[in-house]
């Protein structure tokens, strides 16, 4: 699933691409638990809803994308496993998994976008529409944790304090912090040395500042390669992420630390999996 650097790649893109444009129509094939309608909205459709609206503006909390519409309404997409936009500038056939279509007005203009699609083959995506005066009431949002780039140190030990757990599965809890998945998890719990079964309680203040400016390091390199693709993600129009040339432990099972040389390997943590060395990382 896209992290915090994949979906902040997508939302600095997309707000090239779409902020201050109109939609003139939207057509969908998603099945209906991908699209969401506020009942706000009574019975109007999706495209109903976004037709006429400007887009405002496009950011972003944890991964999710939000997308402020006019007339205090925003669209917020989740892109789950493989949902990807594609921004669509000369006329080509839509593919199978070309979910929802939007167009804009004055996409027949020269050099204009003609269509921006979301396609999404394991069809897992969900675009939802709320009134602003909603949206952060909805589960999936109203509990996220702290913006990793945003929490100072102090605040990141006082959290890691506020009840003894295992550390990856803590940096993996959207409300303990949002927008940290396995493969920043696991590159933090590197960096800074910390196996990834410890409990947060033994480890010392002064480890948890080296690792909250790790995770802060990574996260915005990560940003800078466009993130990491070393399953399906992809930036808009396909394009994809660099990072994964800069991995340390993620995906790397069965080969040598690049700092002690011994086997990186993969240990079942809860649900989750996490990649480690085990000699840089002792429990």
């Amino acid at each position: 699933m896209p992290e915090l650097p994949e979906v902040e790649t997508v939302a600095r893109t997309l707000r090239e691409l779409i902020v201050g444009r109109t939609f003139e129509s939207v057509s969908v094939k998603a099945p209906k638990n991908s699209i969401l309608l506020s009942k706000a909205f009574k019975r109007k459709s999706f495209p109903d809803v976004l037709k006429g609206r400007s887009v405002l503006s496009v950011g972003r909390r944890g991964k999710n994308l939000l997308i402020s519409l006019s007339g205090e309404v925003t669209l917020w997409v989740h892109l789950k496993m493989t949902g990807q936009f594609r921004c669509i500038e000369t006329p080509v056939p839509r593919e199978k998994h070309d979910l929802v279509v939007f167009t804009f007005e004055g996409s027949s203009t020269k050099n204009q976008m003609i269509e921006l699609r979301f396609n999404d083959y394991r069809r897992f995506g969900r675009l939802r529409v709320f009134p602003d005066a909603e949206l952060w009431q909805q589960p999936g949002l109203r509990d996220l944790g702290a913006e990793p780039l945003e929490i100072s140190a102090e605040e990141f030990i006082g959290i890691c304090r506020r009840r003894s757990r295992m550390i990856k599965p803590a940096l993996l809890d959207q409300s303990f912090i949002a927008g940290i998945g396995n493969i920043y998890a696991d590159e933090a719990l590197y960096a800074a040395r910390i196996h990834p079964l410890r409990s947060t309680a033994s480890i010392s203040k002064a480890k948890l500042r080296e690792l909250h400016s790790h995770i802060q390091r990574l996260l915005r390199f990560a940003i800078s390669k466009m993130g990491t693709s070393v399953d399906s993600f992809a930036g808009v129009n396909g394009e994809a992420g660099q990072f994964q040339a800069y991995l340390r432990v993620y995906a790397r099972e069965g080969e040598p630390c690049t700092r002690c040389g011994t086997e990186i390997v993969r240990r079942k943590v809860g649900a989750r999996s996490a990649h480690f060395c085990p000699r840089c990382q002792r429990k």
